[in-house]
């Protein structure tokens, strides 16, 4: 059996303990809710710094983007960019993560390495789709060097690190008794990237930045029929946000949305 069967094949008993215990759930409720980048911190710690970025003691945290990481060279002027190459997402430092040497099977292994090979993939997509779409139209996206035709930048993204979730152990941990918020947490809904950003012409990294993320989380919550969960989403979530930086005015703030709301029904 495989990772994806034995997923679907535990979902099937979770809708009866959601009933059971639903008039537990809901008289314990609460939510955390907020817009700001100061909650998120509060909320989601930093994930460990990888060898994708070369230099992760020079960053910082910041105010004013929705990022964890950010660090951007001194005399780094956006403005003088117009093209965006957007390289393939690099997927080695995933393969490091603790709980994936754990796999109970070769077959069990296999079948998360091509989730994790599609998920790149997946991600790639939709940052280029985001700025391709982007109504400012900030950046001209090309796909090689040799479409540049005015100053242009590369952008090049690490995912590092996806947390295994499962609706059952998702639906559990909300019904335990207390559980509440805490309890969520405890199947962290997660994801992580690190990013370099390099001028084309040069060869030279004028920003990094990285962030973990977690997506909003909610008790009845079946759908997501894989280990990897909500990490599209969050994914999503990302690639609006990379072109929300790269339009925002200098005095401007990108704050990350809700970082975790309660939905009971």
């Amino acid at each position: 059996m495989n990772i994806h069967t034995q997923i679907a094949a535990s979902v099937l008993t979770a809708p009866i303990m959601i009933l059971c215990f639903s008039g537990i759930f809901l008289t314990g409720c609460a939510a955390i809710q907020s817009d700001s980048n100061e909650a998120k911190a509060r909320v989601v710690e930093p994930a460990p710094d990888t060898a994708f970025i070369e230099h992760p003691e020079l960053q910082h945290q910041p105010t004013d983007v929705p990022f964890q990481k950010v660090w951007i060279k001194p005399d780094f002027d956006k403005s003088r960019y117009q093209e965006l190459l957007i390289a393939p997402v690099n997927t080695q430092y995933m393969f490091e993560m603790d709980w994936l040497h754990k796999a109970s099977s070769a077959s069990w292994f296999n079948d998360v390495k091509k989730d994790i090979e599609e998920l790149a993939v997946y991600f790639h997509g939709q940052v280029v789709k985001a700025f391709k779409e982007d109504p400012k139209h900030r950046f001209k996206v090309i796909e090689s060097i040799d479409q540049r035709q005015q100053q242009a930048l590369r952008l090049e993204l690490a995912l590092i690190e996806i947390n295994p979730s499962t609706p059952v152990l998702h639906a559990a941990g909300w019904l335990q008794l207390g559980g509440g918020t805490a309890a969520g947490a405890i199947n962290k809904r997660r994801a992580a990237f690190e990013a370099r950003l390099r001028d084309l012409q040069t060869d030279e990294v004028v920003a990094t930045f990285a962030d973990r993320d977690m997506q909003d989380v909610g008790p009845l919550d079946l759908t997501r029929l894989t280990w990897y969960g909500p990490a599209k989403g969050i994914m999503d979530r990302w690639a609006k946000q990379f072109v929300q930086v790269a339009n925002r005015n200098p005095d401007e703030v990108v704050t990350d949305p809700t970082a975790f709301t309660l939905h009971p029904f």
